[in-house]
């Protein structure tokens, strides 16, 4: 089975080795068929607390961390102001 990957942007860091990701996902409504954008938030795991503020992540599914922690940082797409 694949594990799930999400992109991106830190929108906070909570706590240590935790940051919340805001991922994007545009979809066709059912009714209007109009595409609209639609938002999560996600609580990702930062081993090594080098997220920050604005930077653009990929994050992979893992076993549950905690209640609300099911993804673990995999890569750095983009740093905050480049």
């Amino acid at each position: 089975m694949a594990k799930k990957t999400i992109q991106g942007k830190v929108v906070a860091k909570s706590g240590d080795k935790t940051a919340r990701i805001l991922v994007e996902r545009r979809v066709v409504h059912p009714k209007y068929r109009k595409i609209v954008k639609k938002f999560k938030n996600y609580l990702i795991h930062d081993e090594n607390n080098q997220l920050n503020i604005g930077d653009f992540v990929l994050a992979e599914e893992c076993r549950p961390l905690s209640k609300r922690k099911t993804f673990e940082l995999k890569s750095v797409i983009s740093k905050a102001g480049e």
